[in-house]
Order: structure tokens, then sequence, then C-alpha cells
């Protein structure tokens, strides 16, 4: 049974690997002619729901009313902090720089989890593979960082960086505090209880007004829907439950290279053999993780 969890674990890291690789681009179409905040609290109001039904429907069971607490909080750190900063960053972020800042989400998670009493210890290989991953990134996207100092760009770098605590501390509240329930259907009360918050403070902002949907940012907002939230979200909070942090936290490097993979595949982009380089050393590095975060177990 547990080698079963961990094939689905691994399937569902490997899910987040390659759907959120493509959600930067989604986030960007989409806010270019959406309010950032109904943007986003509509996103999870709508998925949440649907997989809570999807769940019911299967006899999982509900949360308890301290269940809600605990992954209404955690949902609030993940949804609401970090999902909806990185969606009013992008307002003025380019994508692919988004992606790269977001690649020190590992760091501060393993950063996070060091200080906390009882955690497991880092390693060497983890240090090690979370660096490579890092020099990888920085080799695909290495023009960008002259963008870090644009003006014009600074609320959405604060933004991102404010997404990254926030998504890192709700990703370890999420690890430590034990629910009773599926991570499914911990997932589905994340979504609900975060788009409702989101929803009523896009509705006080008075963002209503402003919220008509384009063709393309019609089709960004369903695919954030189906494959960012349900698909994608959801296989984030079970592989937390089942793998090391530091493991899945690896996520942040592999997303920028799926990223441009697609950008090669679909729209003709060119890629390097710099490019196909960093790859390689980013993968190296997530071995690394994996094979330090097995030591740590």
């Amino acid at each position: 049974m547990e080698k079963e969890k961990n094939t689905k674990a691994y399937i569902a890291l490997l899910t987040i690997y390659i759907v959120w690789g493509t959600t930067y681009l989604a986030i960007r179409i989409g806010v270019a002619s959406l309010p950032p905040v109904l943007f986003t609290g509509f996103r999870w109001l709508i998925a949440g729901p649907i997989l809570m039904l999807f769940l019911i429907l299967r006899k999982y069971k509900l949360p308890n009313k301290n269940d809600v607490l605990h992954l209404g909080i955690g949902g609030l750190l993940l949804i609401g902090g970090g999902n909806g900063l990185v969606v009013f960053a992008e307002q003025w972020v380019p994508s692919g720089l988004t992606a790269l800042l977001i690649t020190t989400v590992p760091f501060w998670v393993v950063g996070m989890e060091a200080v906390m009493p009882n955690s497991k210890r880092i390693n060497v290989l983890i240090i090690t593979g979370l660096l490579l991953g890092l020099v990888g990134v920085g080799m695909i996207f290495g023009t960008d960082f002259k963008s870090l100092f644009d003006p014009s760009h600074s609320a959405g770098i604060v933004g991102l960086l404010l997404a990254e605590v926030c998504w890192s501390a709700g990703t370890l509240y999420l690890k430590y505090k034990k629910v009773s329930v599926h991570p499914l259907m911990g997932a589905a009360t994340q979504m609900l209880v975060a788009g409702i918050v989101i929803t009523i403070v896009g509705l006080l902002l008075g963002e209503a007004g402003s919220f008509h949907f384009t063709s393309t940012g019609f089709y960004a907002f369903i695919y954030l829907v189906i494959a960012g939230s349900l698909v994608a979200f959801g296989a984030y909070v079970y592989a937390v439950a089942h793998l090391p942090i530091s493991l899945v936290a690896t996520y942040a490097y592999v997303n920028p290279v799926i990223a441009l993979f697609l950008g090669w595949l679909i729209l003709d982009e060119k890629i390097t053999i710099w490019v196909i380089l960093a790859a390689f050393v980013i993968l190296a590095g997530v071995m690394l993780v994996k094979k330090g975060s097995e030591k740590s177990i």
C-alpha cells in the first residue's frame, strides 16, 4: 500500500512539473484583460466545489470544523497569498521573469523547515541539488536578470517575493498540521475557502464592473480552472502529503524548462545548446534532491 501511495505521489509530482510550467503564460494572458483579484477568486471558487462534489460522489469523508480551520489557513496562504500575488505581479512582470523568480521557492521551503522543531535534517545532497537547480535556471534566463532592476517591475517583484513567502509557509503549515480527510478533499476545501475570501475582496475593491471576458481571457481562465487548479493543485497537495518537501519544491526548477519546451513545440521559439545543457543541470539537481530527501526520511 505504501509503495502504491509513493507511485501516485510521484505521478502527482510529474503532473505539477508539466502543468504548472504552462500556467505562467495563461495567467499573463488573463490579467491582460481581467482584474487580478476576481480573476483569481472566481478561478478557485469554481474549481473548489467541482472537486468537492466529485469527491462526495466518490464517498470521500467531509472535513470537520477543526479540519476546515487548518485547511482554510493553509489555503489562504497558498492560494490567496501565493497564487494571488503571482497574478497581481504578472500585471507588470513578464511570465518568463516570473518563472525565474519563483525558482527561489525551494530555498524558502527548505530554510523555513530547517528552523522548525523536530524537522528533518538537511544534508549535503539536498543543498547541492538546490544550488544546481538555481544555476540551471540562471543559465536559461540569465539575460532576464537585468529586468529585476526595471523600475516598472518594482511592484510586481515585491509581490512575487511575498508570494514565495506565503506559498512556502502554507506548504509547511499543511505538511505538519495533520487533518482527518484525504489530501484531495483537503485541496477542495482550500480552494473553496480561499475562493470565497478572494472573491469577496475583489468585490469590495470594485472589480466587478471591469470583469468582462475577452476570447483569450476566457480560454486562459478555463485552462487555469481545469489544469492549473483541479489537476495541478490537487496533485500538489497530494504530493506534499506523501513526499519530502524538499523534493516537491523542485517543481519551481522544472516549470521554466517545461515553459521553454512548449514555446519551442507550439510557438516555434528557438532552443539553443546552452538551454539544453541548462536543462540537464536542472535535472541533475532534482535527482540529487530526490536522493538526499530519501536519506532524510
